[in-house]
């Protein structure tokens, strides 16, 4: 779909349909940190034991 397209049916949505893709990207990123987190602090306690 061309970025005009997407516009076009957001805008047609109403206020919902900017604020559905800014929650996901959000989500999204809260989740790539989360993981990033969970790898790194997890390298270091496994580095702590040994």
């Amino acid at each position: 779909m061309m970025s005009t397209d997407c516009f076009a049916l957001m805008g047609s949505m109403g206020w919902i349909g900017w604020l559905m893709p800014l929650a996901f990207m959000l989500l999204l990123g809260l989740g790539i940190a989360a993981l990033a987190k969970y790898v790194f602090t997890s390298r270091r306690s496994q580095e702590d034991r040994s």
